[in-house]
Parts: C-alpha cells; sequence; structure tokens
C-alpha cells in the first residue's frame, strides 16, 4: 500500500459534497444518461472476459460494479464515502449477480493485495485530487493491485466542461460562476465557494492529453483515450431527444463516431483513459 505518512486527508468539501449530493441518482438524468450507456460500451470493450476479477475504486453507489456483475464479473466496490458505499450495499442485496464486496477506502491507500484484480476502474477518484501528487499515488495504487496482464480504466472530468456546461445552462449570468469557469479554463483547478451544488466541488479537470501522461508515468503501457459523451450532451433539449429512439440513436452514433478524434476529445464532460499492465 501507499505510504500513508506522506498523503494527506482528502479535501473536506469533497467529503461532505456527496454527503449532501445524490451522486446515486445522477447517471439517471440529463447528460449524464450518455455518459452511462457510453461507459458502459465502452468497458465491455475494453475489459477482459468474465468471470475476470474488477476492482471498482470510486464506484460510488454501484451503477458499474451492479451492470458489471450482472453480466458475469466478480466486482468489488470501494469508494471513500461510507454514505454512498451504504448505499451500494443496499441497492445489491437481493441481486441475483451480486457485487462481491464493499470497502469504505481511499483510492490512494487501496486495502487490496499486488497482483489482486484483473481490471481496475478508477472511475471518479482522479476528479477530486486536485494535487498531481495525489493523483499519481492512486493511479501507482491501482497498478500495484492490478495483475499482469490486466486492464486500468480512469476517468477524467475534461478541462473544457465547466465552460461548455455553463454556456448550456447559462450559468456565466451568474458572477459566481464565472471566476470558476475561468479558473477552470486556466489551469484545471476548479473551486467553488457557493456551495451551490450545480457548480460542482474541489476538483482537477483534465486536458486529454494530461490523462495520458498522468497514466504513463504510472507505468501503464499502450495508453489510449476516450471521448465519453461528444459534444450531445450539451444540447439544452437533450432530455427530449434521448426519449425518441431515432434521436438517441444519432446522440451515440456521433460520440462512437468521435471517441478517438484528437481535435473534439475535450468536447466530451468526460474522458476514459485505458491502460495496461504488462509485467
Amino acid at each position: 500500500m501507499s505510504d500513508d505518512a506522506a498523503l494527506g486527508p482528502p479535501p473536506p468539501e469533497v467529503v461532505d459534497y456527496y454527503g449532501r449530493f445524490p451522486e446515486e441518482s445522477r447517471l439517471e438524468s440529463g447528460g449524464s444518461l450518455l455518459e452511462f450507456e457510453r461507459s458502459k460500451e465502452i468497458l465491455l470493450r475494453v475489459l477482459p472476459k468474465p468471470p475476470a476479477r474488477v476492482l471498482d475504486v470510486g464506484g460510488a453507489a454501484g451503477a458499474y460494479s451492479a451492470f458489471l456483475a450482472e453480466r458475469g464479473y466478480e466486482v468489488h466496490l470501494v469508494d471513500l464515502s461510507p454514505r454512498l458505499v451504504e448505499e451500494a450495499r443496499k441497492r445489491n442485496a437481493g441481486s441475483a449477480r451480486p457485487v462481491e464486496s464493499f470497502t469504505v477506502a481511499d483510492a490512494r491507500r487501496l486495502p487490496q493485495n499486488d497482483g489482486w484484480a484483473s481490471a481496475v476502474l478508477v472511475m471518479g477518484p482522479l476528479y477530486h485530487l486536485p494535487d498531481a501528487t495525489d493523483r499519481a499515488a492512486a493511479l501507482r495504487e491501482a497498478f500495484r493491485v492490478l495483475a499482469a496482464p490486466g486492464v486500468v480504466v480512469a476517468a477524467a472530468i475534461s478541462r473544457y466542461a465547466s465552460a461548455l456546461d455553463g454556456m448550456a445552462r447559462k450559468f456565466s449570468l451568474d458572477p459566481q460562476f464565472v471566476p470558476i469557469r475561468d479558473r477552470d479554463l486556466a489551469d484545471g483547478q476548479h473551486r467553488n465557494e457557493t456551495r451551490n451544488v450545480h457548480y460542482f466541488t474541489t476538483a482537477y479537470f483534465h486536458r486529454p492529453a494530461d490523462l495520458r501522461s498522468e497514466l504513463e508515468a504510472a507505468g501503464f503501457r499502450d495508453a489510449s483515450l476516450f471521448g465519453v459523451e461528444g459534444p450531445g450532451w450539451i444540447l439544452p433539449d437533450f432530455e427530449e431527444r434521448w426519449r425518441d429512439d431515432a434521436l438517441r440513436n444519432d446522440l451515440l452514433t456521433v460520440a462512437r463516431a468521435l471517441e478517438s478524434e484528437p481535435s473534439v476529445l475535450g468536447a466530451s464532460a468526460h474522458l476514459l483513459g485505458v491502460g495496461r499492465k504488462s509485467r
């Protein structure tokens, strides 16, 4: 495990945010519907075949854990939030193909042994580690607990997400939002001192190249990047389109077509970086 003495506590405002914000229902509305469908597509494409053992780090209320368990994977969920881990456990109760375990732990200090998992998901922790040293520690932990050969899938929020979201939802009319957006664009360091949950919480927003570099620095090879949503998530009539079969298919088709195009990767709100451990 990582050296606990070298790592500070997680930002308290992040812990507070997930104690208040209903993360367990986030993927059920708005552009997050597209995020969820596309992330599931990419996971099934890059993960080893079931019944591979998957460690879902930052798994929150278990949306991806449950999805993968239903498809025959042996899934273990870890999250920093006791509330969300308990919510995941409740949702898992009675499942025909349950998630195997639920643990409250920091992504930088995983309790699993070396080489324990065939795949590791890091689908949230990198957002909330604003210090590059902490992000490196989380990715080194993912590398440590991953068997060789094995695959990591790490999620990041795009550097440009708040600018695009703010434009679509007219947040720029709020003078408190503008400096948040401007700092995001300048250095990726997202800070929200307004307590408006729509403006998120302390986070780091990656440029696509940053995510690739961080994966490679942690030891992962053959790093590849995927833009999850494409530009469709910012459409003001997104939910109306999502309810229409033809228009929903159009949103998915465009996202798939643009997922690996370097010139538009940052237009997705979320990025997935995929890396491999060969030894």
